[in-house]
């Protein structure tokens, strides 16, 4: 199954987060994301033609990041929208930031992005 195909799951803590070698194959369904902050974070930086198209796209963001219960750091400018995805519970990654990384990279691509 696909990282689009699933649904981001409810992260009480408790759980380590992933270690690197996980991350990095988790890196790969995901295109135009990095990893960050010693492979903690994963972030990608979208760049459109203006605000308005940059703030459209935050607000795509916003209700995918609502749809699955799992809320990015956005930082939002003329023609720029930055993402950066971690699991503030485990204090690093999960499945779940790479889930919506997916979903968020499907909505671009379907923007025409």
């Amino acid at each position: 199954m696909s990282l689009t195909e699933k649904r981001c799951t409810a992260c009480e803590g408790g759980v380590s987060p992933m270690d690197s070698n996980e991350a990095r194959q988790y890196l790969a369904e995901v295109p135009g994301w990095t990893l960050t902050h010693d492979d903690t974070r994963i972030a990608r930086r979208f760049k459109t033609q203006d605000f308005a198209s940059a703030l459209a796209f935050t607000q795509t963001i916003g209700a995918l990041a609502e749809e699955e219960d799992h809320h990015p750091q956005i930082t939002l400018g003329w023609g720029f929208v930055e993402v950066e995805l971690y699991t503030h519970k485990i204090g690093g990654l999960h499945q779940n930031d790479f889930i919506l990384a997916a979903k968020i990279n499907q909505a671009w691509n379907a923007a025409g992005g």
